[in-house]
């Protein structure tokens, strides 16, 4: 039975995904109604999404968006939703869309048990140094993998704003970073974050062997379950996080004006 399955699943889905915005925190929420506006400069795009978990009837949903869109017009930048079916309000996508924005970067919000996660962990894996808060070395690695789009100094800045625990996990060869990734505890959940490999470590299990030191960690930290937020596209990861017993909860994607 799936790690998820008590409570509804829309209740499921809705609290996951506030966790990974607790996770991934904005510089600047607005909560309008359970409707995060959120405002990021220079960080990843998707942390700067609004994520319309409060209700609203069909009514109301175009003020709502009215309103997030002037939020995001007071900044300087058009608006992008998170679409979660089943968390965000019925009706909400065809609004949108109606509205000229664009279905885009369709995810997959995944789960597993903490102890299964431990259970499917390579033998004789790399060692893994664990750390409360980012290293140099532990960013640079991921910034060689995924953070040239973005400010280094904002998606510094971004990791010092989290305020559940931590653990940046670095899979290592010597003195050599090879792999990394991050969790976030948050209410018996433990969020995964910041997965990277550098390419020509890529096949020798460092990813593996970094998500075991993360399940490790998050049952130390009362977390018997685990989350992670995925490409669809992203065939290798999916790969592996299905040999690391994660299976999918969810699809959800976004929504942005031109």
């Amino acid at each position: 039975m799936p790690v998820w399955s008590a409570g509804s699943g829309s209740e499921t889905v809705r609290g996951l995904q506030e966790r990974a915005a607790r996770a991934l925190p904005a510089e600047h929420v607005e909560d309008v109604g359970g409707w995060w506006l959120r405002h990021a400069p220079n960080c990843s795009w998707w942390v700067g999404t609004v994520l319309p978990h409060g209700d609203a009837g069909p009514g109301e949903l175009v003020r709502r968006v009215v309103g997030a869109e002037d939020f995001y017009t007071g900044h300087g930048l058009a608006a992008r939703f998170q679409i979660s079916p089943g968390a965000c309000p019925e009706g909400l996508d065809t609004v949108l869309a109606e509205r000229g924005y664009r279905r885009q970067s369709p995810m997959s919000l995944q789960g597993a048990s903490t102890a299964r996660v431990l259970a499917q962990a390579p033998t004789g894996s790399l060692r893994v140094r664990l750390d409360d808060r980012p290293t140099r070395e532990w960013f640079e690695t991921w910034r060689a993998v995924h953070g040239h789009d973005g400010d280094p100094r904002a998606e510094w800045d971004m990791l010092g704003r989290v305020e559940r625990p931590c653990a940046y996990a670095g899979a290592m060869i010597g003195d050599d970073v090879l792999a990394v990734g991050r969790a976030v505890a948050d209410t018996g959940w433990a969020g995964v974050f910041g997965m990277a490999t550098l390419p020509e470590a890529r096949g020798r299990g460092a990813a593996r062997a970094v998500l075991a030191a993360l399940a490790e960690w998050a049952g130390a930290h009362e977390a018997g379950r685990m989350y992670l937020q995925v490409e669809r596209d992203n065939v290798p990861a999916l790969r592996l996080y299905e040999r690391a017993g994660f299976s999918e909860i969810c699809g959800y994607h976004y929504r942005g004006a031109e």
